[in-house]
């Protein structure tokens, strides 16, 4: 299960998650989000990390134009598509893409099977905020199906880690608040804490 952290903003913390373990790193590029960061700020994070770390860029409702220039000026690794974009738009980015679905009361999974070629990250769904609420979804209503081959997101903690790697089993994780101290600012022993359990269950399942 690979594991990501998103709504880097400094070079601190993205490489004290590269060294923790982290797979792959989210920047924010949507103005509105507590963890926004400028994509000249993000350039120059990701050129100082390890050319095996993903950079992933996540974006809400912008234009592919637009997306696929800043993912080609800053080197990013793939795209996360976090709003109400369509397959249309999809079709349009350059880079790989995470298309990600705010999972809410009586969602229905098959939207999915409108994008074609993209990664599916399932999120929490919030009338006011496109992601990092922080706050989990029901987990076991995720088709059985689906759930080695998607990206888990919202509310996840070392709390509840053992219960991902036990009954979920996605692809990948994707985390945010749960480690921070404030928005866009991570905190050493929450990741550290964090990363030891993965490590531990890890070596459980090996």
């Amino acid at each position: 299960m690979k594991i990501k952290i998103c709504g880097i903003t400094n070079i601190n913390d993205a490489l004290l998650c590269e060294k923790l373990g982290a797979d792959a790193l989210g920047f924010i590029f949507y103005p509105k989000s507590k963890r926004f960061i400028e994509p000249s700020a993000a350039k120059e994070i990701i050129r100082k990390l390890s050319p095996f770390t993903m950079k992933i860029g996540v974006f809400v409702n912008e234009l592919a134009d637009t997306i696929n220039e800043i993912g080609s000026d800053i080197k990013l690794n793939a795209i996360q598509l976090h709003g109400d974009e369509s397959p249309d738009t999809v079709r349009k980015i350059v880079l790989p893409v995470i298309k990600s679905f705010r999972v809410g009361t009586n969602f229905n999974y098959s939207i999915i099977n409108q994008y074609n070629n993209v990664s599916y990250l399932f999120d929490s769904y919030s009338p006011i905020e496109f992601g990092g609420t922080g706050k989990k979804f029901d987990w076991e209503e995720i088709p059985l199906e689906l759930r080695n081959k998607i990206i888990l997101s919202g509310g996840i903690k070392s709390a509840n880690l053992e219960y991902i790697y036990q009954n979920i089993k996605p692809a990948a994780i994707d985390l945010s608040s749960s480690v921070e101290s404030i928005p866009g600012r991570k905190d050493e022993k929450k990741l550290k804490e964090f990363f030891n359990l993965v490590d531990h269950f890890r070596k459980e399942i090996d």
